[in-house]
C-alpha cells in the first residue's frame, strides 16, 4: 500500500478523494492518529495526519515512531510525506514545491531510532528513495533537489542560524522531516518528501514570521499539492522491489 503523511494544511486531501475505510492502530510506541484509507486513481492510499487530528501536536512532540509503525503495520511500504518549509534561497519562492535529495539534522531532543536495544547502522547516504523522487519530479513543475535543514522547533529559527544553514548548503528549513525519514528507512519503507514552500526564512523574509503567514501560504499551495499527489500516485507502481526495502541486509551487527 502507498502511504501519505500529511503535514500542515493537507486536510483538503480528505475532502478531495473518496474515503474507503478508517483504521485506528495502537503500536508498542503508543496510539497513532487515525489513518484514513483513500481511493486515489483506483489505488488504496493510507493517509495519516502527522500532527494528529485538529493539528494538535507540535513538531517536537510528534510520536514519529508510532506514526511510521502504524503505516508499516497496515501494509504501507511506500510513503510520500508533505512538509511545509521556509526557503533559504530567493530563487525558491513561497508557493513552490521542492523535492529534497538530502538533509542535515539539527534536532536534538527526539527519539530517532527503533533500534535502542541492538546495534544497527543503516546507510543514509541517500536518505530519500530515488524512485519515489523521480515519480515526483518527472513532468512536474517542482524544484528537483535541495538540502532540507531539520530544526527542533517549535520556535522559528534565528537570523544567524538561517545564515549558517545557507552557508552549509541548505535550501529549505523545516521542523518535521527528521527523524521521520530515518524511521521509515529503518522499517525498510521507500520514503520521499514533498516540501511546500510557505515563506522565506528569517533574515531572508522582509517581514516578521508568523504562523498565519505559513497557514495562508499553505492554502495557496493546496491545489498544486493535490494535483502533484494525484499524478504521482497514478504513476507509482504498488508492487515493486527497491533497495530501500533491503536496507537492513548489511546494517545489523
Amino acid at each position: 500500500m502507498i502511504g501519505i503523511i500529511g503535514g500542515t494544511g493537507t486536510k483538503a486531501l480528505l475532502e478531495t478523494y473518496s474515503i474507503v475505510d478508517k483504521k485506528d492502530v495502537k503500536t508498542e510506541y503508543g496510539q497513532a492518529p487515525q489513518i484514513t484509507i483513500l481511493d486515489i486513481n483506483n489505488k488504496e492510499v493510507a493517509y495519516i495526519p502527522r500532527h494528529s487530528q485538529g493539528h494538535s501536536v507540535p513538531p517536537h512532540k510528534i510520536n514519529y515512531r508510532a506514526n511510521i509503525e502504524a503505516l508499516k503495520t497496515i501494509g504501507v511500504n511506500q510513503v510520500y510525506a508533505t512538509n511545509s518549509v521556509g526557503s533559504l534561497d530567493t530563487n525558491i519562492e513561497p508557493g513552490s514545491i521542492l523535492i529534497p535529495d538530502n538533509f542535515i539534522d539539527f534536532t536534538h531532543n527526539r527519539v530517532s531510532t527503533f533500534f535502542d536495544n541492538e546495534v544497527v547502522h543503516i546507510d543514509c547516504t541517500n536518505p530519500y528513495c530515488e524512485t519515489l523522487r523521480t515519480n515526483l519530479i518527472t513532468g512536474n513543475d517542482v524544484h528537483p533537489y535541495g538540502i532540507y535543514i531539520a530544526t527542533e522547533g517549535p520556535r522559528f529559527e534565528t537570523g544567524a542560524e538561517i545564515q549558517f544553514y545557507k552557508l552549509i548548503g541548505g535550501k529549505v528549513v523545516g521542523m518535521t522531516g527528521v527523524p521521520e525519514v530515518v524511521l521509515a528507512k529503518e522499517k525498510q519503507m521507500c520514503y520521499s518528501s514533498i516540501c511546500a514552500v510557505t515563506n522565506y526564512a528569517a533574515a531572508i523574509s522582509p517581514n516578521k514570521l508568523t504562523i498565519t503567514e505559513v497557514i495562508d501560504a499553505m492554502k495557496d499551495c493546496e491545489e498544486k499539492l493535490i494535483k502533484l499527489i494525484t499524478k504521482t500516485i497514478k504513476n507509482t507502481v504498488v508492487s515493486r522491489d527497491c533497495g530501500c526495502q533491503h536496507i537492513l541486509d548489511d546494517a545489523i551487527i
